[in-house]
């Protein structure tokens, strides 16, 4: 089995060569790792909050997740579409691109997150009241938003850092940024929350600390290699290429609006479920936090494949892409079906981790089938992600972002959950039902071919 080579240049790797399943599973395991840690160290506050503060806190760092997805999906649309564009011309050789799409990230993403950071201190009470935030959590779910939007810059500032590396082949400084981040939030969360009595607000505190320290490290790797990706860190050199940025702008546009979509829609569906109360957000708040467990596996290897695939067409190896989709499919699998297994068999186990409410116990035994149904689609979608997102077809994105975000997600939470009168146990079915909608698409768009043909986007 031949490794993929590394080429001249520290950071870049060549994934076009070697043994499909074995250069995904070497590329994708940092990766895995890196989204493991930043799972962990997430949960950690739902877990050392639910236990030293209870369920209110519980539910108030719930809510306040949900406020920060509104802050991350700009940063994570650009950031995975500059991936995407580095991978290619990486593969075409052309490392002067390279340079360019690093001052275009730095600049377009620098800006964005002071603009996000400036609207939401002025806008997140409103966005409070639109979450149907409950009263006796409202001054909790405040405290632990308000710090986490604080900490927008270097939430931005890693995700492009960990792109650019990713792009150029590079997976396993991304994972040990945010080994980093984990443990100085992992540490400071015990001692924020539990000694010095913080609550919400130590918890998210830490986070935004473990983030800033985790970002500099990054941003001092990338300085220290800046002859290796072209870019020499002048300011005159922070600016929008012309070329790049339009090719940015039409890969990166359309997979905003995907996050976008998928994240507005997912917390209007909330906005229903927290009217049913604390024990109700709860257990919404826990069950995303298990699903995010299969999560990392798939955005492991969505990413990792999206690179490998980007790679291979820009270097006209195009018998490989079907060889990384397949292979994403059972890579995926396999863990999740074990994690279905401990779903069905120990639910009170997994639940307790995070609180030892009894109401909270009860609930959480009715959303099983609905987790099975999550890790379905868990497992089908990274595959047809990878395709789409690394063959840059913007217009194919865009189209998954309206029928899985809008249509399908909205739709089908309204449809169970309000018509046909299933309640909260019909908005969690819609939105775990929306997430096959990508797979369905993305298995159209192998079979016909048309990944081959080259889009602009690629320029």
């Amino acid at each position: 089995m031949e490794a993929s080579r590394e080429t001249k240049g520290g950071l870049i790797r060549d994934l076009t060569t070697g043994s499909v399943p074995g250069t995904l599973l070497r590329f994708s395991m940092p990766l895995f790792l890196s989204g493991l840690l930043q799972m962990v160290y997430n949960m950690v506050d739902m877990v050392v909050v639910g236990k030293f503060v209870g369920t209110e806190g519980l539910s108030a760092v719930a809510i306040g997740g949900e406020v920060l997805q509104l802050i991350t999906f700009v940063a994570m649309g650009f950031s995975n579409a500059g991936q995407i564009l580095i991978s290619r011309y990486v593969g075409e050789g052309r490392r002067d691109k390279v340079g360019e799409m690093v001052g275009t990230l730095f600049t377009l993403l620098t800006t964005l997150a002071l603009v996000i950071t400036a609207v939401f201190l002025f806008s997140y009470q409103g966005i409070m009241r639109w979450l149907n935030t409950p009263e006796d959590i409202w001054e909790f779910t405040r405290q632990y938003s308000v710090t986490c939007v604080w900490g927008t810059v270097f939430i931005y500032g890693y995700n492009l850092v960990s792109a650019i590396l990713r792009g150029m082949g590079d997976s396993k400084h991304p994972f040990l940024f945010i080994a980093i981040a984990s443990v100085i939030n992992i540490v400071l969360d015990v001692i924020f929350v539990w000694p010095l009595g913080m609550g919400p607000l130590g918890a998210a505190l830490a986070t935004v600390i473990g983030q800033a320290v985790s970002f500099l490290f990054a941003l001092r790797l990338l300085y220290r290699n800046r002859e290796q990706i072209r870019f020499d860190f002048k300011p005159a050199h922070f600016r929008l290429y012309g070329e790049t940025t339009r090719s940015l702008l039409a890969l990166g546009i359309p997979m905003v609006i995907q996050s976008a979509a998928v994240t507005f829609s997912m917390l209007f569906v909330n906005s229903y479920v927290n009217t049913y109360g604390t024990v109700a957000v709860a257990v919404t708040g826990v069950a995303r936090k298990l699903e995010s467990m299969i999560g990392v596996v798939s955005q492991a290897i969505s990413s990792a494949g999206g690179a490998m695939i980007s790679q291979a067409l820009g270097a006209k190896k195009t018998h490989r892409v079907p060889r990384v989709v397949l292979t994403a499919l059972w890579v995926v699998a396999i863990p999740a079906g074990m994690f279905a297994v401990v779903t069905i068999f120990r639910p009170e186990w997994l639940f307790g981790l995070f609180s030892d409410d009894p109401a909270v116990l009860n609930m959480a035994i009715t959303y099983i089938p609905v987790a099975l149904v999550q890790y379905l689609g868990a497992t089908l979608r990274p595959a047809s992600f990878a395709l789409i997102n690394g063959s840059g077809n913007s217009k194919l994105n865009l189209a998954v972002a309206l029928l899985d975000g809008i249509a399908a997600r909205i739709g089908l939470a309204l449809l169970l959950g309000v018509e046909l009168g299933m309640g909260i146990l019909g908005f969690w079915y819609g939105n775990a039902l929306a997430g096959l909608v990508p797979f369905l698409i993305g298995s159209v768009y192998l079979v016909s071919g048309r990944w081959k043909v080259p889009r602009k986007a690629r320029s």
